[in-house]
């Protein structure tokens, strides 16, 4: 498994904006962070593939938030997956990375040969971004829908924000000769710049919800569906990109639409949880509520669902204490 990046484009967010169409965008690699992600579990090749997917999703999107803050994805279905989740952590100062983490929650029984996306069912895809302490998280909520987690986002954006996105993902396992099997993805993103009026025509997707071709028109949606043509002639091995640098991809695919590129943003693997936080959860709970977790071996543990961290604490130090309990 390759952990540190190979190439210099791996594990990074690169921002650019195409100037004659008035559109932004991220090309991201995600590569040994991925493959951290997915080695904290065994998880069936079908959840590799949501978890991979929703990866890359947080990644394009979770750059544009500011330092210190915090964007999550959570994806919940009714069928065979409970719950994919991610969170993007900001960096803590300018020229750090992102940290980024993910899980799945599912029933391994449940799972059919049915596509990955399938095995969600019926449930909602959400967006939270967490400003800090003493303010209160934004969450905006639409449908699951569209085929995949991608389309899903589309119509987030679409709906929640009328701001027109199209994303273009590709990842999977792959090797190169003599080296070791680990993980490669990559994708891009294009969103249309906000505007103050936009134009909202008649809901053509799924359910009766908004797509990103819904909203623009004029020059501005002609403008629109040039870059998404553009976008649609991306094959996946310049998606995962270890011969294809970021910039290259999008001369290739953008050069009539003047790209301009801005820094890049690296990215690790990362985790927020601790003993602290362990405690923390615990503390609202009376004594004899901390006796029923108490295990043979005496002990309260904890593990996180994100990395896998375990923890084993002493009951006699957990819960409301004395006066308070």
């Amino acid at each position: 498994m390759t952990i540190g990046s190979q190439i210099a484009w791996d594990d990074t967010v690169l921002p650019f904006q195409l100037d004659r169409s008035d559109i932004r965008g991220r090309v991201v690699r995600l590569d040994g962070v991925l493959d951290q992600v997915l080695s904290k579990h065994a998880y069936p090749p079908l959840i590799e593939a949501l978890v991979a997917e929703s990866a890359l999703l947080t990644a394009l999107i979770g750059q544009t938030i500011k330092l210190r803050w915090k964007l999550s994805l959570q994806i919940r279905g009714n069928g065979a997956v409970k719950l994919i989740a991610t969170d993007y952590y900001g960096p803590t100062d300018d020229g750090q990375a992102a940290r980024i983490r993910a899980y799945a929650s599912f029933e391994a029984d449940q799972l059919t040969d049915a596509p990955a996306f399938e095995q969600l069912g019926e449930g909602y895809f959400a967006i939270l971004i967490d400003q800090g302490e003493g303010t209160v998280p934004y969450q905006g909520i639409t449908p699951i829908s569209g085929g995949s987690l991608s389309k899903c986002a589309e119509t987030y954006f679409a709906q929640s924000e009328q701001l027109p996105t199209r994303f273009e993902l590709s990842f999977g396992r792959s090797q190169v000769p003599g080296g070791a099997e680990s993980w490669r993805a990559g994708g891009v993103m294009l969103q249309h710049m906000p505007k103050a009026s936009p134009s909202v025509g008649e809901a053509s997707g799924e359910g009766g919800l908004l797509t990103h071709a819904d909203i623009l028109d004029g020059d501005e949606g002609e403008n629109w569906m040039r870059a998404n043509y553009l976008l649609d002639t991306v094959e996946d091995l310049e998606l995962i990109g270890p011969s294809l640098a970021p910039t290259d991809l999008l001369v290739r695919l953008f050069h009539e639409e003047g790209p301009r590129v801005f820094d890049s943003q690296p990215l690790r693997f990362g985790c927020s949880c601790s003993e602290d936080k362990v405690r923390a959860a615990l503390e609202p709970y009376p004594a004899e509520e901390i006796a029923e977790m108490i295990t043979p071996d005496g002990t309260v543990t904890a593990d996180c669902q994100f990395c896998g961290a375990h923890y084993d604490l002493d009951p006699a130090t957990l819960g409301r204490r004395g006066d308070d309990a």
